[in-house]
């Protein structure tokens, strides 16, 4: 089992995200959970990538859109980094 460290950039934007939509909210919340258990499990897709903030971090699938990026500790592969919340497109998007 991982334990999982939030940053502040995370919470600015999880909390756009999520704000009155309680759908979403789950699906973060299932989406942590599972990423706890496995960061690599099939339904949460995770592969490499640059996002405007971060560069060579993962990226999980929350849903459709949805993602989150992170990075697994560098002094302990048990901790992971959850570093930003963010969409392919759109205003809140995190990808270059």
């Amino acid at each position: 089992m991982y334990r999982l460290n939030f940053g502040e950039d995370f919470w600015k934007t999880y909390k756009k995200l999520v704000q009155g939509n309680p759908l979403l909210l789950k699906k973060f919340e299932k989406t942590l959970d599972i990423l706890s258990e496995d960061p690599f499990y099939p339904s949460l897709k995770t592969h490499k990538v640059d996002t405007k903030r971060n560069k060579n971090i993962y990226s999980s699938s929350v849903s459709g859109d949805v993602r989150i990026g992170w990075m697994f500790n560098q002094n302990d592969d048990l901790v992971i980094l959850i570093l930003e919340a963010g969409t392919h497109s759109g205003a809140s998007q995190i990808y270059k």
